[in-house]
């Protein structure tokens, strides 16, 4: 059974900048909370008629580019998306048409994990030959599903897309060697968007509430993040008999400087080895990975057998790892 390897990336930010001083005008906050507590300086936002998708055909259009493909070439497209076109029908309906492809496309619903879900799905296809050529994209338009008066979650979240070309791999020393998915449900309260499911339908009231945006415990988030992708990188290295000594680098999900400071410090592997890109975006959700690996791709900074370690988890509690020689 072949391997499967990203042969493509790519990605797209907004130009709307928003910076930690445009947004002391909107709250009470201030460039120095923001910065120390996050690591944040900016983040992208979407123009009024700038769609989820279309940030994600963007993305996907670099990506190709880069892996010699075409639409046309497209055996299977996976979006990671919470914030969507519509509820239904999915994202990756939406992208499908706008490339002009003829792939089943669906979504994946894991939050910040979203493309390291969609990798690993994207991996098993093209290894047991399902696909040849699979589009994966993590895509956020959060800006317009957060609550612009809560200054703990709108700080935090910017706009983009970030997307994976994956195909096979003949060469049993390359390509992504494994993927750990986890998920733990009892966790589901501590980051959420509770209205406008079947619990809390939308309702006027719902709306009066504010319930149709994201909603988290920071504090509770900090703990189970550090705790999970600790454990899922270590995961990861010792099913490859590997050690993070032989980590060349590390492409984490963007969610707070603090708790990727903290991660790298329980792995034992220098912050050096992190390609960073927070302070210019923000957290992305599931846009974060890809557009980070895409950076760290067309700097040069990743080069040819170097092993990447990558990360992220997000709402359900949702997260996952995923270990590739490039």
């Amino acid at each position: 059974m072949a391997r499967a390897r990203i042969i493509g990336t790519g990605s797209y930010a907004p130009e709307k900048i928003l910076t930690n001083d445009d947004l002391s005008k909107l709250i009470e906050t201030n460039d120095e909370w923001i910065r120390t507590r996050t690591g944040i300086r900016e983040r992208h936002i979407a123009r009024e008629d700038e769609q989820t998708s279309d940030m994600a055909v963007e993305a996907a259009k670099r990506a190709l580019e880069m892996a010699g493909k075409t639409a046309a070439d497209l055996d299977l497209i996976i979006v990671g998306t919470i914030s969507g076109d519509m509820p239904m029908p999915s994202c990756a309906s939406f992208v499908q048409a706008k490339l002009g492809a003829k792939a089943p496309a669906f979504d994946v619903s894991a939050a910040c994990a979203g493309s390291i879900y969609g990798l690993a799905i994207a991996d098993k296809f093209v290894r047991t030959g399902a696909a040849k050529c699979a589009l994966v994209i993590g895509v956020e338009l959060l800006s317009r599903i957060l609550d612009w008066e809560d200054r703990n979650t709108c700080v935090l979240f910017g706009d983009a897309a970030g997307a994976m070309i994956v195909g096979p791999e003949p060469d049993e020393e390359k390509g992504i060697l494994s993927t750990h998915l986890h998920t733990d449900g009892n966790l589901t309260d501590i980051l959420k968007i509770p209205g406008g499911g079947s619990i809390f339908p939308v309702t006027h009231e719902v709306v009066d509430q504010r319930m149709q945006f994201v909603k988290m415990n920071g504090r509770e988030v900090y703990k189970v993040a550090v705790r999970s992708l600790t454990d899922v990188v270590n995961e990861a290295l010792a099913h490859n008999n590997l050690t993070t000594a032989d980590v060349d680098h590390v492409v984490p999900h963007q969610a707070n400087i603090r708790i990727v400071d903290t991660v790298l410090e329980r792995l034992a592997i220098p912050k050096e080895k992190a390609i960073l890109n927070i302070d210019r975006f923000g957290n992305t959700s599931s846009a974060s990975v890809p557009i980070t690996l895409d950076e760290g791709v067309r700097t040069g900074r990743i080069k040819s057998g170097d092993l990447v370690a990558m990360m992220a988890i997000g709402a359900g509690m949702t997260w996952g790892g995923a270990l590739v020689r490039w």
